[in-house]
């Protein structure tokens, strides 16, 4: 029934944790396909951006961020690392960053 705007903190928040949940999972599978090529370091900030996506991925996503996180950790030969929580523009960041950085 026309056009649907996002008006209400809620939505906003709600709207801007799905593009940049989006563009993680974007990010983690692009590396997948690379992960031969990627430096140890690299490989950890991937592992990072996982286990940062946790507690912004509801169900099943949620879950699997945690295993591909220690499977990050595994590959750049780091010890499983605490699951912290850090906002969302900061986490943003650090995806745009690997992005351009894998790409």
């Amino acid at each position: 029934m026309g056009v649907h705007r996002i008006t209400s903190e809620a939505a906003k928040y709600y709207a801007m944790r799905e593009r940049i949940l989006g563009s993680g999972i974007s990010l983690l599978g692009a590396a997948s396909e690379k992960v031969q090529e990627l430096d140890k370091d690299t490989l950890e900030k991937l592992g990072d951006v996982a286990a940062f996506l946790l507690p912004h991925s509801p169900g099943y996503a949620g879950k699997l961020t945690a295993v591909i996180a220690r499977l990050f950790w595994a590959l750049a030969g780091v010890e499983e690392k605490e699951f912290e929580f850090i906002e969302l523009d900061d986490l943003e960041k650090m995806i745009e960053e690997l992005k351009e950085k894998i790409s």
